[in-house]
């Protein structure tokens, strides 16, 4: 019954009222389709404007301006005044949207009631546009930013000339609307550039030669400087060299000079309970001109700051500089002290390591695919000098603690470990404390699970 109706109405001639030309209903549908499928075509144009034209840095477009690629220029023009942009494509894109619902609700109708052909026409024309009108151009426009830019900026100029009369009266609505509710224009396209895009200048940087492997990891370590924290950068333990605070000013001088520390820690008892720091210039002041005669190491004592592990380097830095404290005493949660952290200790994290004297170097470059490392290099920075990928757990940050790790004990010189096509050999070792290891490039066919040789 129903199927018979339909056909009848399709088959069904109408006269056009002005032209007096009859067109049989089947052409008229036809005719239609085609039309909405054209609107679909410019809704998803217009969508995947947007985001090309918004998405694009002007750092990029002004490089693109620069090297002359055609069609930036135009682009450029486009992004000028972003307001009457973004209205020149808001206007095509509900123009076409609009028409598209009522064509499709117009030819639902011939064959459907008039509410069936409402509801029909809304839940097909939104599906038909979030995937062909909006999800699908969008997401191809961000792929391809810089050249679908270049592409729709001739056709959005058309446009803007096109619906110049909507496109003026709308201009100016929304700039009073603006007005009215606070809001400014330049929130449309914001002129600062972003953490991300500031990341990819430096890596296009380094890639183009513009900056040197020195300048590319400094930056680097800039950004990475707000995700560091404390325990990253911070002396051991075994490595601090404090001073007891019953120990006489002379002592504490000596094992300032012996240890090469402007400053060292002072406490009583043990490492688990440091009072403060002493400096050495305090400590000279009393034994060269006696101005502190009367007094003991105790009163020299400066005191510091005692922070967990877990904090923010760059949080620790403002409160350094705030006191005006060049160490601080790092402790874990129960209050057992791991090591201390300096003010060169943080400014090695951004210019990289200040050696002293005959110090060795952190990471020395053998060749291509060796690497010799000091025990307490991060596996971070392994990982970047030899270009591998060695795991880094929350039981271990360097690379003494990663050869442990996989151990599973205490290693003895010239001990080796194989890990996913790299070859790790303990070098030096004082006290169980591994101070050096080698770590090679190696070829393998299939990589094999980790194991010691004995």
């Amino acid at each position: 019954m129903v199927p018979s109706a339909i056909l009848e109405v399709a088959l069904a001639t109408y006269e056009l009222p002005v032209i007096g030309t009859e067109i049989n209903q089947t052409a008229v549908t036809v005719a239609g389709a085609l039309v909405v499928v054209v609107l679909i075509g410019l809704s998803g144009f217009f969508s995947s404007s947007e985001i090309a034209l918004f998405n694009l840095p002007k750092h990029r477009l002004d490089g693109m301006v620069e090297d002359g690629i055609p069609g930036a220029k135009r682009v450029e023009s486009l992004k000028e005044d972003p307001h009457r942009l973004l209205v020149t494509i808001l206007v095509g894109n509900n123009v076409a949207n609009i028409a598209m619902t009522s064509i499709t609700t117009a030819l639902l109708g011939f064959y459907f009631g008039g509410l069936s052909a409402v509801l029909l026409s809304t839940v097909g024309i939104t599906a038909v546009v979030l995937l062909f009108g909006e999800s699908g151009p969008k997401s191809y426009a961000v792929e391809h930013t810089e050249s679908w830019s270049i592409r729709v900026a001739r056709p959005l100029k058309a446009t803007e000339y096109l619906l110049f009369p909507l496109v003026v009266l709308f201009d100016h609505l929304t700039r009073q609307i603006n007005k009215l509710t606070g809001s400014t224009e330049g929130a449309i396209e914001s002129p600062y550039v972003t953490r991300d895009e500031i990341q990819g200048m430096i890596e296009s940087g380094e890639r183009e030669g513009v900056l040197e492997e020195e300048e590319h990891e400094m930056l680097q370590r800039i950004f990475r400087f707000n995700q560091t924290i404390v325990k990253e950068v911070m002396t051991p333990r075994l490595d601090v060299t404090a001073v007891p605070k019953d120990a006489g000013i002379d002592e504490a001088i000596e094992t300032c000079i012996q240890s090469g520390h402007a400053r060292v820690p002072v406490y009583e008892g043990s490492l688990d309970n440091i009072q403060g720091v002493v400096h050495i210039r305090d400590l000279v002041r009393d034994l060269n001109y006696g101005e502190t005669h009367d007094l003991e190491l105790e009163d020299m004592i400066q005191p510091t700051l005692h922070v967990p592990e877990s904090k923010n380097v760059d949080e620790l830095l403002a409160e350094m500089r705030e006191g005006r404290m060049h160490m601080v005493i790092v402790v874990d949660e129960f209050g057992t002290t791991e090591g201390i952290v300096t003010m060169e200790d943080m400014v090695e994290e951004i210019v990289g390591e200040i050696l002293e004297g005959s110090e060795d170097e952190p990471v020395e470059e053998i060749d291509d695919h060796t690497v010799l490392v000091r025990g307490e290099v991060n596996v971070e920075d392994v990982n970047e000098a030899l270009e591998i990928d060695l795991p880094e757990g929350e039981e271990f940050e360097t690379i003494a603690g990663f050869i442990f790790n996989r151990a599973g004990r205490l290693v003895e010189e010239g001990e080796e470990i194989e890990f996913d096509g790299v070859r790790i050999t303990v070098e030096d070792v004082e006290n169980t404390r591994i101070m050096k290891a080698r770590l090679t490039k190696v070829k393998r066919e299939e990589p094999a699970e980790a194991d010691v040789e004995e």
